[in-house]
């Protein structure tokens, strides 16, 4: 088997994280839960996990993906549960990840409110929301919300969506 890294990402719903990531080309899995970046593990935010084969996808074709994705500049009043974040398990990623948000900002009109933390712990979601998008395709919060982010993945990152999934 290959080797794959990991990164975890917060943003909007996880349902909706889940399922962009999940229709990438070289994303392996996509765990779908909460994550804690302090040890007050109290404190959750909805986020996936994505592991990922770096010579298929990279770790900053990711993090643009990611922000495109999500209301990546927006302080809205939901942030404490749909953190904007990138998760890190190590110094060079954490490296990458900053330096990406840097140059990406450009792309934005408004200040990305985008967080790089550590990633401490990790729950999943329940058995019954796991891959909710390709399990649910045709359910109104699929049609409403995740449909039009597959979209934009297809317009805007054509070259790697995995056309297969979608």
């Amino acid at each position: 088997m290959e080797s794959t890294n990991k990164i975890a990402f917060g943003g909007g719903c996880h349902w909706c994280t889940e399922a962009v990531f999940q229709s990438i080309k070289g994303v392996v899995r996509v765990e779908q839960g909460f994550v804690a970046s302090t040890d007050k593990a109290s404190y959750f935010s909805e986020a996936v996990v994505v592991h990922y084969q770096n010579h298929k996808v990279t770790l900053e074709d990711l993090i643009l993906i990611h922000l495109h994705s999500h209301r990546a500049t927006s302080a809205h009043s939901m942030r404490r549960k749909y953190r904007s974040a990138i998760y890190v398990y190590n110094q060079r990623d954490k490296e990458i990840s900053t330096k990406a948000l840097e140059n990406y900002q450009g792309e934005f009109n408004n200040k990305l409110v985008t967080q790089v933390l550590p990633f401490v712990a990790f729950k999943p979601s329940e058995a019954q929301f796991q891959n909710y998008y390709y399990s649910n395709p045709k359910k109104p919060f699929c049609e409403a919300y995740i449909s039009p982010k597959l979209q934009l993945l297809v317009h805007k990152f054509e070259a790697l969506v995995d056309k297969e999934k979608l």
